[in-house]
């Protein structure tokens, strides 16, 4: 019978490690019954039997405090080492003291008391190397204190005792990896990607918990939830909020399950909650945050309620600026609820409770009672989270406003956007560096509206190319193999043949489409660290814009709220122009690029042709109306450098009548319009031109454009398969590439043009020695990008900007295939004939605007 009392406790472990929290409770519980049908008096069972009591009792104990809270838990664990007493073998004594204490530290840790809980870890560490100093380092003798370790290592990073805490995990992956215990060193290699993280390192963050998971694979085990939830921590770190919802939203199913603790599922609801806040999802953020509330009280951590409390308090916050009228009842919870947090504890959140009652104040216009408030206020320490640094930046600056002392406000963004760059500095992925704009949009927003207020034009270009498109700064690198991410890509072809196969064999594809996208969603994770990117460039100066624009002209569009301007760029005049609604704007934008879409088809009925003709004509005159003809004056008839701001990327500037045959380059800043041309192209010359399968005849002539060329490679169907297509574009000087693309939303480097043995991704294209020098992007409509915060625009076409590629020649609505096919033989006659790109298709587009809806993105020439 003690037999089968310390199986059950081997299996109420096992399905507790595993998740199975309910199972575990109810084989422990089978097994306490069992064991109180032994008699102990028998000597020959007596310690046998205590052995397994004290074993269950502390199993069970640290699995009560799971749905009673710690207090339970921390009451049965002391019940449970007063009976160790009566253990007369001392080894053994000091193993089920060290299995206590660690289980008492846990709880401890989980109910936010984390200096107690790492004394109970110091504690249980004594008692197993102890235990281990008297035996064979065995894995058995070794576990422990593996865990116990990667346990206190976990507190001392949520101390941010940075040196103890990678002392402690790197020793708990050494012990781990020598006695093979793979999956205990999985966690403790998990657990220091939470340590990177803590210390802003967010691509390391990332790798360690990919390699985590591939290790939980190989050993057959199911992948913890939460390193779901870290994973969604880092990027929100990195200001990828959108993907860090998704993360969770894949999380939350699994922790709701029959399973789920109440902890760690209060923990994901939390930070979905903080996703939610991140990208204005008010509704989602409040029910989340709520929510984790009420099961972290049940819990009985105060940290946890704490955090969750403070979330509800700035969704609260949020909606009372944007009423613009504040009440002070607000106020008053926001400071009594700082007031209440014990200090240093929970410092960092009674910080950030003072800085949301400073804005209330502000806005109430109690300039010194927000400046008393704010004093309180430390000054952020080495570990502070860029988003808290960010608001202190923020609140000091709206004070200085408040005071009318505009170059203080300024001084006080200009250092946090500062802070930012450095931080950005130390990201890998394209996604990575361009979401932590995010962290710095309300600066950038009041730099804006400030210097606009002053209608000082050179001003405002300067904090424009300070506060946009930052990814564009950083040098192209070519990028080291990572046999990984290869292998994931070379999967997902795989398996996307595999499915065409299917189709045509008319067998079910469910499993193999449910494959496919998870071997995209790990090799879109592996993206976010796998790439490398050079030293950032300095902004752009004026004085050097003006001077490479030479006959030029540039305009740089911005809002503030809802006024657009534009500043224009002529030789050394630089002018502002004030442009009316932003709003109105982007919904003209937006209804003419839906009127293209619908004129796009080659062989609409002619009335109906002329509708939607008629429909996109008077769009187009709405915005050359708005944002061309206001500028005439200032621009005369130069070549134009656009620079876009928001819904703006999505006009297509040669269709506005006053643009109609005239060059037009679109680039994400000046700054990275400058960078294109400082990137070292070693080109051979030559030309490739590559066609993908499944395209109507006219689009994929590309034998037709080779004509044009005097020596062209001609890549088409199943010759142009990837490898064979990146070999040839590798130092190409250009490439015209007519494949069906998608773009895809959560990481622009792997959007794809579909070749001959699969799909290509923009991530290969990056991974090119040399990027071609100029691409042009035909049958698809990659040049289609989502702009994040600080006009940061991704896609297809921006990925291969950002790689190095000097310009790319795109559609930014759908065309039809004869359309198509007329633009690009026209634009290629021209570039055979010496015509610079931007040149070539104006011209091109000129023959036919409504129906050749073509972009020049990067440089133009």
């Amino acid at each position: 019978m003690i037999r089968e009392v310390r199986r059950l406790h081997r299996d109420g472990v096992d399905a507790s490690c595993s998740g199975r929290h309910r199972e575990a409770m109810r084989l422990l519980e089978r097994g306490a019954r069992l064991a109180d049908t032994i008699d102990p008096a028998e000597p020959v069972t007596r310690g046998d039997w205590l052995v397994a009591r004290i074993r269950l009792a502390s199993t069970r104990s640290a699995l009560l405090a799971e749905g009673a809270g710690p207090a339970v838990g921390l009451a049965g664990l002391a019940d449970v080492r007063r009976l160790i007493d009566d253990v007369a073998d001392p080894l053994l004594q000091a193993e089920l003291r060290g299995s206590v204490d660690h289980n008492r530290g846990l709880l401890l840790l989980n109910a936010g008391l984390i200096e107690d809980g790492v004394a109970a870890l110091d504690s249980a560490l004594e008692h197993e190397e102890r235990r281990l100093a008297a035996g064979e380092p065995a894995p058995s003798l070794v576990e422990p204190i593996v865990k116990t370790l990667w346990s206190r290592g976990t507190a001392h990073t949520r101390l941010g005792s940075v040196g103890p805490a990678r002392q402690d995990l790197t020793r708990a992956v050494a012990l781990a990896t020598g006695h093979g215990l793979w999956a205990r060193a999985a966690d403790a290699s998990h657990a220091l990607g939470r340590l990177e993280l803590r210390t802003g390192d967010v691509p390391a963050a990332l790798r360690r918990y990919a390699s985590s998971e591939r290790s939980y694979r190989e050993q057959g085990q199911d992948v913890p939830p939460l390193l779901g939830l870290h994973r969604a921590q880092a990027l929100m770190a990195a200001g990828l909020a959108d993907e860090a919802g998704h993360q969770l939203d894949l999380v939350l199913p699994a922790m709701r399950s029959e399973h789920s603790v109440t902890r760690d599922l209060a923990d994901v609801e939390l930070y979905r909650a903080v996703a939610a806040y991140m990208t204005g999802d008010l509704d989602l953020a409040r029910a989340m945050a709520a929510s984790a509330r009420q099961r972290m009280r049940r819990w009985g951590c105060e940290t946890c309620v704490a955090n969750a409390t403070l979330l509800g308090l700035r969704v609260d916050t949020v909606v009372a600026l944007r009423s613009g009228a504040p009440s002070r009842p607000l106020s008053h919870r926001v400071l009594a609820f700082a007031d209440r947090l014990p200090v240093p504890r929970l410092a960092e959140q009674a910080a950030l409770a003072r800085m949301l009652a400073v804005r209330l104040a502000l806005r109430r216009g109690d300039v010194d009672a927000a400046d008393r408030v704010l004093d309180r206020v430390p000054r952020p320490g080495r570990l502070t989270p860029i988003d808290h640094r960010m608001l202190r930046r923020l609140c000091r600056a709206e004070l200085a406003v408040a005071r009318g002392e505009r170059a203080v406000a300024l001084a006080e963004i200009r250092a946090g956007l500062t802070d930012l760059g450095r931080v950005r500095d130390r990201m890998g992925g394209l996604e990575l560096l361009s979401g932590t704009a995010l962290h710095g949009r309300e600066l950038a927003e009041l730099a804006v509206h400030l210097v606009l207020a002053d209608g000082n034009a050179r001003r405002l270009f300067s904090w424009l190319e300070r506060t946009r498109a930052q990814t564009y700064r950083y040098e192209p690198l070519t990028r080291a193999g990572h046999p990984e991410l290869a292998e994931r890509i070379a999967e997902v072809r795989s398996l996307a043949q595999s499915i065409h196969q299917a189709q045509h064999d008319g067998h079910p594809t469910v499993a193999l489409r449910a494959r496919r996208a998870e071997r995209l969603r790990e090799a879109n994770r592996l993206g976010w660290h796998t790439g490398g990117w050079g030293a950032p460039r300095p902004v752009a100066g004026l004085d050097e814009v003006a001077a490479r624009l030479g006959e030029r002209a540039l305009v740089s569009f911005a809002s503030s709220e809802d006024s657009l301007v534009a500043v224009v760029v002529v030789g050394p005049d630089v002018r502002l122009a004030r442009l009316g609604s932003a709003g109105r704007a982007a919904e003209s934008a937006r209804v003419l690029n839906a009127d293209l879409n619908a004129l796009a088809p080659d062989h609409l009925p002619a009335t109906l042709a002329e509708v939607m003709a008629m429909s996109a004509r008077k769009q187009a005159d709405r915005l050359d109306d708005q944002l061309v003809r206001p500028l005439a004056e200032l621009i005369g008839d130069r070549d134009l450098v656009v620079v876009p701001t928001g819904a703006l990327y999505a006009v297509p500037w040669g269709v506005l009548p006053s643009l109609c045959g005239r060059p037009t380059v679109v680039a994400p800043s000046a700054t990275a319009w400058l960078a294109a041309d400082r990137v070292e192209h070693r080109t051979a010359g030559r030309t490739v031109l590559v066609r993908g399968p499944g395209l109507p005849a006219a689009v994929g002539e590309i034998d037709k454009l080779g004509a044009h060329h005097g020596v062209a490679a001609l890549m088409s169907d199943e010759r142009a398969a990837v490898a064979e297509v990146l070999s040839a574009l590798d130092g190409a000087e250009i490439a015209h590439l007519a494949a069906h693309g998608v773009h895809e939303p959560e990481n622009a480097l792997f959007s794809r043009l579909e070749l001959g043995d699969g799909p290509l991704y923009a991530h290969e294209l990056a991974g090119l020695a040399q990027p071609p020098r100029h691409v042009v992007l035909a049958a698809c409509e990659l040049a289609l990008n989502r702009i994040r915060t600080g006009d940061e625009p991704l896609g297809f076409a921006s990925a291969l900007l950002a790689c190095g590629a000097r310009t790319v020649v795109a559609p930014l609505s759908r065309v039809g295939d004869q359309a198509c096919a007329a633009t690009m033989d026209d634009y290629h006659r021209s570039l055979a004939a010496g015509a610079e790109p931007a040149v070539a298709l104006a011209d091109a587009i000129a023959v036919d605007p409504l129906r050749r809806p073509f972009v020049c993105l990067g440089r133009g020439d």
